[in-house]
This record gives C-alpha cells, structure tokens and sequence, in this order.
C-alpha cells in the first residue's frame, strides 16, 4: 500500500517538482543576478555632488503620468542611481534615477523584472492564487513522497552499504538505476523535506491558515513579513496601501528629512523608505534584505523625528521561526554555502525523479499505468491510519485530495473497465469477456 501511495505520488508530483527545483536553484541566487542586472545603474556619479531625494522622486513622477510614491530606496552607495518605485494604473514601476542630475535614466515595471517573473513562477505558476494552491498541492503530495520514499528505502535484508548508501555500479542498468533513484533521494531528503515545510507559508491555503492561528493564539500580531498566496510586486505594495494616499496627499519635502535621519540607523539594505498611507499616517524606512534575521525597521515623523524603531528578535516567536525558514530556504541565512546546500537538493530531487521516470517507463506493462496493485484485503495498522490522519489535518489540501482520490478509486473507477484495467485496480477481472476494453 505504501509503495502504491509512493507511486501515486511521485507520477503527481514530478512534473511540479522538477519546474520548482530548476526555478527554486535559480532564485537561490537572487542578490548576485539583480546585482549584475542593475549594474549600468551602478557607480554613475562623477562629482559627490548629489540631486535631493525628493528632487528625484520628483523626476520619477514626471515619467510616470499619474503616479504616486511607493518608495525610495536608498542607494547602496553614493554613486548610484537612486531607485524610486511609484504606482500607477494599478501597476507598480522602478524608475532609475541619476544621482546628481535627477535625470530619469530607465523604468520598468516591477511585476515584470526577471526575478520577480521567476518567483511568481515557482511560487504560483504564474497562475495566482489558484496557481498557489496547486503548487501547495504537489509540495504536500511531494512530503508524502519523501515518507513513503525512506519507508521503502530503509534497508531490510541489505549485506552492505550498495543500494543503501551507494548506487551498485556493476550489477546492471535496471539495479544501477533503482538505486540512484533511492540513494539518491536519501541523500538529499532532509534537505528536501526543509525546503517543502519551509515554503508552506508563502502558500495561499496554507498561509492563510497560518495567519488565523497566529490571531488565535493571543500573541501580538504584526503584518506577516512574506507575501501569502499570489506575489505583490514588491515589499513596498505589501506592506502599504498607497493608492489610498493621492499625489497631494504626499509631503515629498519631508523625504529628504527622512531619509537624512534614516541613513545613521544602518540598517541592512535594500533600505526602502515608504510615505504615509491609510495603513500607517508615519514615514516608514525598512530594511528588505534578503536575509529575514537582519531586517528592522523605523517610523518617522513628517519632520524627521524618530518615532519607534523595531527589529527582528522583537516579531512574535511564530513570525521568528517563519522569517528563519524563509531566508534559508531562499538560501540567504548563511551565505553562499547556504546556496550550495540548495542548489545540490534541487540537483539530487533532479536526478531522484528523472531515475524514477525512467524506472517507470521501461518497467510498465503494455497499455498499463504500471501502478503496484493493491493487495486484497490488505488493511492498515491502527498507527498508519493516525499519521495518515495527523498529516491530513497538518497538510489540509492533501487530507482533502486523499478523501477525494480514495472515494473516486473505490466508488468511480473500479466500476469503469478500461480505468480498473489501466490502474491495476484489485477487482478487475482480466479473464472476464464482458470486462475487456
């Protein structure tokens, strides 16, 4: 039963897996590839002479016919083109803006930028919320695979380490294959495992879930610091509503007093500093780095006053843990060798699954799916059937889907001839005239 569960979940799984381990290994590497992108807007001044923030912010809204400020991010260094996010029509844009002249330089629009692209398409497919959910159905059914996976793996009868720890390399193709697929994902399953629970908050169902049990449990609730279900373009557009906040609404003088008191607190860059909003009537600076643990923010009044000022170690326990798993499973925790650690789980889950296709094709029966029957009357432990439950409540689209596909197989496809035949159900029978597709 297990090896059918397996089985049922890798042929659902894969393709989802291998688009999220090509898109996941890619994304590891964000801060470097937005760096070499931005690097024409890079180191661009020739005098230390430098145009106001709010001249710049200026220049921007120039270009953007009937935009507001999202955000001004500070300039990693003095040399650089100063980055002004403004929203208009509904859209968000990145204008690059020349530091001494305010000279617009170049505007793109924020939800088309390569990274963003690729991470909407690992996280929701390009699809939204619905994409979210899906994908948040294959990562379920995706732990369940790694569960069944080391079940099976567990060596039994094994005389040594090959197959166990090692793929035999002499004891032919279809031994050689079976065990890269098993040491393989072995090797790599924890590593796995990590990133599949680590991702699950971004998720729309099960991020939403998330959110609720955080309001329930009594601690201080602040704004969640990850985007949940469909992506906003940026972190400015999460955690403000400018379009409540018209054009005349913005006092761009107080920018530049802003960002004088902003610049002492170093905090870690990308610094984003945000007017005003329906949300919060104070100046907002807040460091967007990608690695969680390292953000904190401060609130300002219109006249550069410092009104509060909070860090990471001060979010509730619950938003601490998320924040960690975040960075590390966007592999910016502990640097490049944080990375590397991802790039080789996506690699293994690679090769784990193209193994596992290729076992699948050549071992197939003709005009079969190839599934393992089922055993008649085979019947669970009462300690399989509580952890069948337990996940199903952890993983509530996969507890659902369960439902779903083992009424469908009992009470739908047995009773269809050609499906019972495809699938291998138990109560098919082949010798019956009557029953032959």
């Amino acid at each position: 039963m297990i090896w059918r569960w397996h089985f049922y979940a890798g042929l659902f799984c894969i393709p989802f897996v291998l688009c999220l381990a090509v898109t996941g290994s890619i994304y590891l590497f964000r801060p470097q590839i937005e760096a070499l992108l931005d690097r024409p807007y890079a180191g661009i001044a020739t005098s230390t002479m430098r145009a106001a923030p709010s001249a710049q912010v200026r220049a921007a809204l120039a270009a953007v016919p009937g935009a507001v400020l999202g955000a001004y991010q500070l300039p990693a260094d003095d040399g650089d083109a100063a980055q002004v996010l403004v929203d208009a029509g509904g859209r968000e844009w990145r204008a690059y803006v020349h530091p001494q002249s305010a000279r617009v330089l170049a505007i793109t629009a924020e939800d088309a930028r390569p990274m963003r692209v690729l991470a909407r398409l690992h996280g929701e497919l390009l699809l939204g919320d619905r994409g979210s959910m899906l994908v948040e159905l294959a990562a379920s059914w995706a732990i369940v695979m790694i569960l069944t996976g080391l079940y099976l793996w567990w060596p039994r009868c094994a005389t040594g380490f090959g197959g166990v720890l090692h793929p035999r390399l002499r004891s032919g193709k279809r031994i050689f294959w079976r065990d890269l697929h098993g040491v393989t994902a072995f090797w790599v399953s924890g590593l796995v495992l990590f990133l599949l629970v680590s991702g699950l908050p971004w998720a729309k169902s099960w991020g939403s879930l998330l959110q609720e049990l955080r309001r329930w449990s009594g601690e201080r609730v602040v704004q969640a610091d990850w985007p949940i279900g469909a992506s906003p373009a940026s972190s400015a557009r999460a955690h403000h509503d400018h379009a409540a906040t018209p054009p005349s609404g913005q006092d761009l003088a107080a920018l530049d007093r802003v960002v004088a008191a902003a610049r002492p607190l170093s905090l870690a860059p990308p610094v984003l500093v945000m007017p005003p909003s329906a949300r919060d009537t104070r100046w907002t600076a807040k460091s967007d780095a990608a690695n969680r643990p390292r953000r904190g923010q401060a609130s300002f009044d219109a006249d550069g006053r410092l009104a509060a000022q909070t860090t990471f170690a001060a979010r509730p326990l619950v938003d601490r843990i998320v924040g960690y798993g975040v960075a590390a499973h966007e592999g910016q925790l502990f640097g490049i060798a944080n990375q590397v650690l991802g790039v080789v789980a996506a690699l293994g889950l690679i090769v784990a699954c193209v193994a596992a296709v290729r076992l699948w094709w050549r071992r197939r029966p003709p005009a079969m799916l190839g599934a393992p029957p089922p055993m008649a009357g085979a019947r669970a432990s009462m300690l399989l059937a509580l952890l069948i439950a337990a996940i199903g409540i952890l993983l509530p689209l996969l507890g659902c889907s369960l439902v779903a596909v083992a009424l469908g197989e009992r009470w739908v496809l047995r009773r269809i001839p050609r499906a019972a035949r495809f699938l291998g159900l138990a109560g098919y029978d082949a010798d019956d005239p009557a029953a032959s597709p």
